[in-house]
């Protein structure tokens, strides 16, 4: 995937910031991911003991940018999408909570899987009325709606391409519902082994194995 830059929006579903305690009524919180991140379908996503002991899934919708978008309206932002993809945004939670920033954490290498492939924009024509589901070993784990994001994919595309252009081929991952594995009890970390399953309706579904780094 040749990105430019692969952006991560997060807190967008109430759920999952409520589930983790964290605030999100300032904005979008909104971070870049490291391309080393990315992976496939049916890739791995290496995991190292000695890095962290709390690795955690977000199932999450991808965006894709097709032309330059800068200062473009919500009514308006949909146009500059070229489609729509999977997103796994794998998250080291022990060090999410330690440092001051999200990027590190969810940019070790593997930590972003991503496919199995591009709808474009054209065959999704409501973005906010997709089902998506993440299941850990044949557990679901997450199951909810793309319509309980708090902000919209046209919303987010506004706000980010404000005095920033956003360029052709620039991924948005736009944030993830509540079930994260740190919220369950006990937690839910992957570990070596872990096969990970995220599906969003009309898309396709993405799957991760996790095995030791």
């Amino acid at each position: 995937i040749g990105a430019p830059i692969v952006l991560a929006v997060g807190l967008n579903y109430d759920e999952h910031a409520s589930e983790l305690s964290l605030d999100n009524d300032s904005g979008p919180v909104l971070f870049s991911l490291f391309p080393n991140s990315l992976g496939a379908h049916q890739g791995e996503v290496p995991l190292s003991s000695d890095v962290s002991t709390e690795v955690d899934y977000e199932g999450e919708l991808g965006v894709i940018i097709g032309k330059p978008a800068k200062n473009v309206s919500a009514d308006e932002a949909l146009d500059y999408v070229f489609g729509y993809t999977v997103i796994n945004d794998v998250t080291a939670r022990d060090i999410q909570f330690q440092e001051p920033q999200w990027s590190r954490c969810k940019s070790f290498d593997g930590f972003t899987p991503i496919g199995p492939v591009v709808v474009t924009a054209d065959q999704i024509p409501d973005p906010q009325a997709l089902r998506l589901t993440t299941d850990v070993d044949g557990l679901r784990v997450q199951d909810s709606t793309t319509g309980f994001m708090i902000r919209t994919v046209a919303q987010l595309i506004a706000s980010i391409s404000q005095e920033a252009t956003l360029l052709p081929g620039t991924v948005i991952s736009t944030g993830s519902p509540g079930g994260a594995g740190r919220s369950r009890k006990p937690p839910l970390y992957l570990r070596p082994g872990t096969e990970v399953t995220v599906t969003i309706e009309g898309i396709g579904a993405l799957t991760s194995h996790c095995v030791e780094a």
